[in-house]
């Protein structure tokens, strides 16, 4: 199910239609009820960049395992 969520990113508010579990991963790394600037913006979608990139390792890890069984 998605969202419609107002963030503030450097003095302009955006309005987006995030999925629920997408919003609770981004609400980690950003605060929705503060003007939040470019930077922390850029710092919250490398850290789920970062959180994507080693899921998708561990699952490719896993994978791997099965694919030699």
């Amino acid at each position: 199910m998605s969202k419609v969520v107002r963030i503030p990113i450097s003095n302009m508010v955006y309005t987006v239609d995030l999925e629920e579990d997408v919003l609770e991963r981004l609400l980690k790394y950003l605060d929705l009820e503060k003007n939040n600037d470019t930077k922390e913006l850029l710092a919250a979608y490398i850290r789920l960049a970062k959180e994507y990139a080693y899921f998708k390792e561990q699952i490719t890890l896993i994978s791997d395992k099965f694919e030699g069984a």
